[in-house]
């Protein structure tokens, strides 16, 4: 039987992808690639080419993501015993394959050749920066070591893989061995109907009388957020809090402490094996923000103001709990009360919203508003295979043409890991016959599904999280670059990739938008007005404290990899500590251990990077002032918005492309402005 990872196919047959064909086509794949590259530069002419090069190049690597981006999303998806062996046997050969490639001299010094050229040859600005790209992936792999050192480097490279997947792995283990069943209604006092169902759906399914409340982030938050039982509370907020750690009693072998441990030695390591003192250094050789001195002044600008905001704004909390009898406030109490205190200011609740956003009546508004900003038609397509039922498929038109492919899975399950995210299944190129192979995009969530037959309905702060990831769906789709390394997010600053899904968020805030994207599942009636002003009144409800959590991220973040000491198994403990000194307004328990399920930056691409959501928020805000001086459902400023920044990808520098647009440098006054932090008179 033919392998369906080795065949060129413009969407993944999942139907006949299982793990015994994984293993086999990385392998084959990465030997052929070599053997090309190798007769590619042994029978090089002189001078190189950009046909003869970098198409052949963005070709081998095309392949081997095509086929890679299936298996990573597979492991993320549906996770089981089979697939993660062999994702764990297959991420070393890619991660090996990768830097051998980018430390190879020889390529380099071709690359190197060919950007001497570019004026010689015409080259275009994409183009020019594909190569730029290329020859600082080259320095920050270490191009120019000794070989000694190269073969560190690579060595240290295949140890991250690893340890990014085992964190990973404990994370997902550790949060779905939790679980707590009730058997007395009583106990999940205060719970919306719909967490009470799904509670009720869960014990079911593992065969169990009464409800049973797991880790997933829907059971987590709503309980968080509305259970009257206290102790109910406290004991899933330390569950959730003391994951993968020294304080979860579960399996020791979950524990990340010595996986952080071993990860943030291995990249001072590298840092230093490329010539730079700290990791921090590495991470922002390929960002907006030049130096670590700028992000450190960015974040305590950003704390500086917003300390004394959510200063008050836990004051006025502490005052109503009082007022409720609750005189010692705990960080288990902190969700309970202000939805309490959000319900008394502002009259509404995030469950008195959900009936009005039904996950079909979303996602056609969503649809309909990027139909009107950038002229798409969006259509389900059957066609496309998927690899669960509840997964849908879709493609994009403009001007009547497909030109783009995305996937929604939306649903929580057990062999799915956490958070919402969009991944790359297919990147936008030009082909060796002239065509163009389509983007295609997987976005998934974590979202519960309907319950006895209804349709799913979403907390507003779950639709924002669709916009968001849809934001970046539509950044990579939309791209109308053609060479691979900047098309779509490929080759944007790493500071700059939220911008669209942070602007994306703006819409789910605007009135006219609201009237696209809500609509009772039952009656279809519209939000009533009343409704919709308060619940935009209450947008910025605690927009301090909501900043100083981010920036206590940021900042651990940033801070743990600037340090040029060696790293002690205290240091991660110790460092958040410190962070958290000048960060928290309220205490958080000593047994708290948030960082051991950080996944953003032990096994994601955001180490010494968090910093990004805030930078690029800044960004979007300011972007998305210009949107509401026209009008937010303005198709005139969206395809202005497509033409200059959107559809760019990588293929120019951020900052340009924003100066592009807006003709100005950014302004962090923007938003502070959207968050009602700052005045505008």
């Amino acid at each position: 039987m033919t392998n369906p990872l080795l065949s060129y196919f413009a969407m993944p047959p999942f139907s006949s992808i299982d793990v015994s064909c994984m293993e086999p086509a990385i392998k084959q794949i990465i030997t052929e690639n070599r053997q090309t590259i190798d007769t590619l530069l042994e029978s090089a002419e002189a001078p190189p080419e950009w046909g003869n090069l970098i198409q052949k190049l963005d070709k081998l690597e095309d392949r081997l993501s095509n086929a890679w981006s299936a298996i990573e999303h597979l492991f993320s998806v549906n996770n089981n015993e089979e697939i993660r062996e062999v994702y764990q046997r297959c991420q070393p050969l890619v991660t090996e394959y990768r830097t051998t490639l980018a430390q190879n001299a020889e390529l380099y010094k071709r690359i190197h050749a060919l950007r001497d050229r570019a004026d010689e040859l015409n080259l275009n600005l994409s183009q020019v920066k594909v190569l730029d790209d290329y020859l600082l992936d080259f320095q920050l792999a270490g191009v120019t070591l000794p070989e000694s050192k190269k073969n560190r480097f690579k060595e240290i490279e295949d140890d991250l893989g690893q340890l990014s997947t085992r964190f990973s792995n404990n994370l997902l283990d550790a949060t779905h061995a939790w679980n707590k069943q009730i058997t007395d209604l009583e106990k999940l006092s205060g719970l919306p109907d719909i967490a009470i169902q799904t509670a009720a759906d869960v014990a079911t399914q593992k065969e169990l009388d009464g409800y049973v409340l797991t880790l997933d982030a829907p059971c987590y938050i709503a309980v968080m957020t509305y259970a009257d039982d206290e102790e109910l509370r406290r004991e899933i907020y330390t569950a959730f809090n003391t994951r993968a750690s020294d304080q979860s009693g579960t399996k020791p072998e979950w524990n990340n402490d010595a996986v952080m441990q071993q990860i943030l030695q291995f990249r001072q390591e590298q840092a230093k094996l490329l010539g730079f003192h700290k990791f921090a250094d590495v991470s922002l050789a390929k960002k907006m923000a030049d130096k670590p001195e700028q992000v450190m002044q960015f974040l305590n600008d950003l704390l500086e103001r917003g300390k004394p905001v959510a200063e008050a704004e836990l004051k006025e909390l502490r005052e109503f709990a009082s007022s409720e009898n609750k005189d010692e406030l705990n960080a288990w109490d902190v969700a309970y009360y202000s939805e309490k205190l959000r319900k008394q200011k502002f009259d509404i609740s995030q469950e008195e919203l959900r009936p009005y956003f039904p996950l079909n009546r979303v996602t056609q508004g969503l649809f309909k508003i990027v139909e009107i900003l950038y002229g798409l038609e969006i259509e389900p397509n059957s066609d496309h295979e998927v690899w669960h039922p509840s997964v849908t498929a879709y493609d994009i038109r403009k001007d009547g043409d497909v030109i783009a492919h995305f996937y929604f899975d939306l649903f929580t399950r057990d062999s799915k890991r956490g958070g919402a995210w969009m991944g790359e299944c297919r990147t936008r190129r030009q082909l060796d016959d002239g065509a163009i192979q389509l983007p295609a995009a997987y976005l998934v969530c974590n979202f519960a599904a309907g319950i006895e037959g209804n349709p799913a309905l979403l907390a507003h702060s779950e639709v924002t999280t669709l916009f968001h990831e849809f934001g970046h769906g539509l950044h990579h789709m939309l791209s109308k670059e053609i060479e691979l390394r900047v098309s779509g997010i490929n080759g944007v600053a790493w500071d700059a990739v939220e911008l669209p899904s942070q602007l994306m968020e703006n819409w789910c805030w605007d009135k006219e938008s609201l009237e696209l994207i809500s609509g009772h599942w039952e009656s279809d009636a519209r939000l009533p007005e009343k409704l919709l002003d308060r619940m935009l009144k209450a947008r910025n409800f605690q927009a301090g404290m909501k900043m100083l959590r981010q920036l206590e991220f940021a900042l651990f973040d940033f801070e743990l990899h600037c340090r040029i000491e060696p790293y002690s198994e205290n240091t991660v403990r110790e460092t958040m500590s410190q962070v958290r000194d000048r960060t928290s307004v309220y205490p958080v328990p000593e047994f708290n251990r948030f960082e051991n399920g950080f996944a953003h930056i032990f096994s994601g691409g955001y180490a010494a990077g968090y910093y990004s959501y805030y930078w690029a928020e800044v960004l979007s805000a300011d972007v998305f002032s210009r949107f509401a001086e026209s009008g937010v459902l303005n198709g005139s400023t969206g395809r202005q918005f497509l033409d200059k920044l959107l559809s760019r990808g990588g293929g120019a520098k951020a900052l340009q492309l924003f100066k592009d647009f807006m003709g100005r440098e950014p302004d962090v006054n923007a938003l502070l402005i959207q968050k009602g932090m700052l005045t505008t008179s």
